[in-house]
């Protein structure tokens, strides 16, 4: 039986406990999966079920001080939306570096998940502009200071024998996020509309606490890589370090584009959804809802595509990683290309029906599978080990800065009589001609790259 490596618990109550700072040497799965999956199950329902409502809460429920309506245009709202996920995505940067240089992963995810549960409170208790700003600037530096954290600390658990079953345990990690996402998408918009933002906001609070108990209760469980202090930075800003980061920060450039194309399908396709009719299986949902066809795609795409879409490819075209994400460039392509067909229909006085949207959700979605997993999975390998969280965040960045183009492009066409300069179906031309000049050039980046695998040592 291999012995742990183990670093000596600072918990009062049990002072003789200690907790593993190696992988255990083992074929099989860490059995401090569960406790991970479990957490991001509970804190991906508290994001995106806040997320799914942001935009219908600032265009139709935001308040002033005094109690009156004081709600957003479709721009500002739009605008504003992505400037927050933009933060949600650069916050990591802060995080990776307290994680890996200072409290290390463990003891970070747990301090900012308590900040992450007192955004939720803001929002819940006051629906004004300024209980929006106070939750939201919370939110984002409690959600994206975990980010790159509990990502690496995924891959943390694994050492040589067993690093075979990453990839799987991505794939997981990936399907809790998005069960999820998906029940909260249809959950907490019909919260909205039945009960109020108070309420709506309350329950992503709630879930967010849930996530931060199972968490914790995992702690004996966890792989705790120490921090690597002044070995970090030594690290970070090494020639390897920084050829390493400098590398992939080339490939995130370009995953830039497709992160500024998919998160507006919780902004400006909730906007046209309003305009479309609704009707689906004999239900009539909300506009916010039909972002649930993300998730649930996911779910069903994950299992596709491993089982059956990649093996079947890399019989005739072998599949890299970088090869993946090339291919869901390409198909991200005609998910804005429908959008604006919809638009055009919209225009001209008819109720498009909402499986039109479904299928630029299908297209979306098989992209985002293809991108967005892979990404993960190789940002994680490709760090060298000190650097791990770092690398996740430097890759969350790329999510952020596609976020603020689109938040700019937004605050950029909006004219002073609330008209746009991009209107209508020129929107989303306008991102679709973006994703394919992206897809074009990627190819010769890709075929450019090389990469270096590391993966953590096992305990002895």
């Amino acid at each position: 039986m291999a012995h742990e490596s183990t670093l000596q618990s600072q918990d009062a109550h049990s002072p003789k406990k200690t907790y593993r700072t190696l992988p255990v040497k083992t074929s099989g799965m860490p059995d401090s999966i569960p406790y991970i999956i479990g957490n991001e199950f509970a804190e991906r329902f508290s994001f995106y079920g806040m997320r799914a409502i942001l935009i219908i809460f600032m265009t139709d429920y935001l308040m002033n001080q005094s109690g009156a309506l004081d709600t957003m245009s479709n721009e500002e709202a739009k605008s504003y939306f992505h400037l927050f996920v933009s933060a949600v995505y650069f916050t990591p940067l802060i995080g990776a570096v307290i994680a890996d240089g200072f409290l290390g992963k463990y003891r970070t995810i747990i301090y900012v998940s308590i900040i992450y549960c007192f955004g939720h409170l803001a929002l819940a208790l006051d629906n004004t502009r300024l209980g929006l700003a106070i939750g939201l600037t919370l939110i984002a530096f409690g959600s994206g200071g975990i980010k790159p954290c509990v990502s690496a600390n995924v891959g943390d658990q694994f050492g040589q024998a067993n690093k075979h079953l990453i990839e799987k345990v991505f794939e997981w990690f990936y399907f809790s996020i998005n069960v999820g996402s998906a029940l909260s998408t249809v959950i907490i918009p019909w919260t909205l509309q039945h009960y109020g933002p108070h309420v709506a906001f309350g329950i992503p609070g709630i879930l967010m606490f849930i996530a931060t108990v199972i968490f914790w209760m995992g702690r004996y469980k966890f792989v705790h890589i120490p921090p690597g202090g002044l070995a970090f930075v030594k690290e970070t800003f090494s020639g390897e370090g920084m050829k390493t980061a400098g590398k992939l920060i080339v490939i995130y450039l370009f995953v830039t584009m497709f992160w500024s194309l998919f998160d507006q399908t919780a902004s400006a396709w909730v906007l046209q959804a309003k305009h479309m009719d609704l009707r689906l299986f004999g239900f009539d949902f909300l506009p916010s809802q039909i972002h649930a066809a993300n998730p649930i795609f996911v779910i069903l795409f994950i299992p596709l595509f491993s089982k059956i879409v990649y093996p079947a490819v890399s019989r005739v075209f072998p599949l890299t990683p970088l090869r993946k994400i090339s291919i869901g460039f390409f198909v991200a392509i005609p998910s804005f290309l429908i959008p604006a067909w919809l638009e055009v229909q919209i225009i001209n006085g008819f109720q498009p029906s909402v499986i039109w949207q479904l299928l630029a959700y299908a297209f979306i979605t098989a992209a985002e599978v293809m991108i967005s997993i892979t990404v993960l999975e190789f940002s994680y390998t490709q760090a060298p080990n000190k650097m791990k969280s770092f690398i996740m965040a430097l890759n969350m960045a790329a999510i952020g800065t596609g976020n603020l183009f689109t938040s700019l492009v937004n605050f950029f066409i909006q004219n002073e009589d609330g008209s746009s300069k991009l209107a209508g179906a020129n929107y989303y031309l306008f991102f679709s001609a973006l994703i394919a000049v992206t897809a074009v050039v990627f190819i010769f980046v890709a075929y450019s790259y090389k990469g270096k695998t590391h993966v953590q040592d096992e305990a002895v």
